[in-house]
């Protein structure tokens, strides 16, 4: 984890050629990073795939539905905690922020969510911001 230690994220990581599919791939860093079993999964669905802008990395986000609640159990050298936000929170207006900045010379209106005194920013916020626009479309 020397690219992005420290920093709040969904469970994941890097393809390997035994994983056969992305989907693999994100059943088994679940597994790893958090004891989700894959048999507790019903995958849902993909989102747009996400690139990093301060590594060169490319996210290919899964949205699935498990049991609640579940016994989630971390690894304590990948995980310091596992946060559990309620969508409706989430959704809250109060939560998001935007606040205009540079990068590379254009101005961008990066997302930005606040809950329970965390701060979750870029590629993960830009994740977090595509379902809960499409969840929020659902209701």
């Amino acid at each position: 984890m020397k690219d992005h230690k420290g920093q709040i994220s969904f469970p994941g990581g890097a393809y390997e050629k035994r994983d056969g599919t992305l989907t693999s791939t994100a059943l088994r860093e679940c597994s790893e990073e958090i004891g989700l079993a894959s048999e507790a999964v019903e995958l849902l669905g993909e989102l747009d795939d996400t690139i990093t802008t301060t590594s060169p990395y490319i996210i290919s986000p899964f949205v699935a539905e498990i049991p609640w609640p579940y016994l989630f159990k971390r690894d304590p050298i990948e995980v310091e905690e596992i946060i559990e936000a309620p969508l409706a929170d989430l959704l809250a207006q109060d939560c998001l922020r935007q606040e205009s900045e540079i990068t590379n010379g254009l101005p961008v209106l990066p997302y930005s969510y606040s809950y329970d005194g965390k701060v979750v920013w870029g590629a993960t916020a830009r994740i977090l911001n595509q379902f809960l626009g499409i969840w929020a479309s659902l209701l």
